[in-house]
């Protein structure tokens, strides 16, 4: 069965154990496909990627809040008032 594996990079789970900084290193700041039996099991994401693609869901989330909101009417308030 093929398996569509979102990495440029791939490691066994062995090698994973062996070695586990120099996995996440082999990445050079990107996402590692761990393979189990030649299977896509899981991806080891380095923390400052990680943290990148909250960052980017949480303004995906945030635009679909304000798109949402488009078509509603503005408050004018001032400063005074809030």
């Amino acid at each position: 069965m093929a398996n569509l594996i979102l990495a440029n990079v791939t490691a066994s789970v062995s090698e994973l154990k062996k070695n586990p900084m120099g996995t996440v290193a082999a990445g050079e700041g990107y996402a590692v496909a761990i393979l189990n039996r030649n299977a896509p099991a899981f991806y080891c994401v380095p923390a400052r990627a990680y943290e990148a693609m909250l960052e980017k869901l949480e303004d995906m989330e945030l635009n679909a809040i304000a798109d949402a909101r488009a078509g509603q009417p503005i408050v004018k308030v001032t400063l005074d008032e809030l």
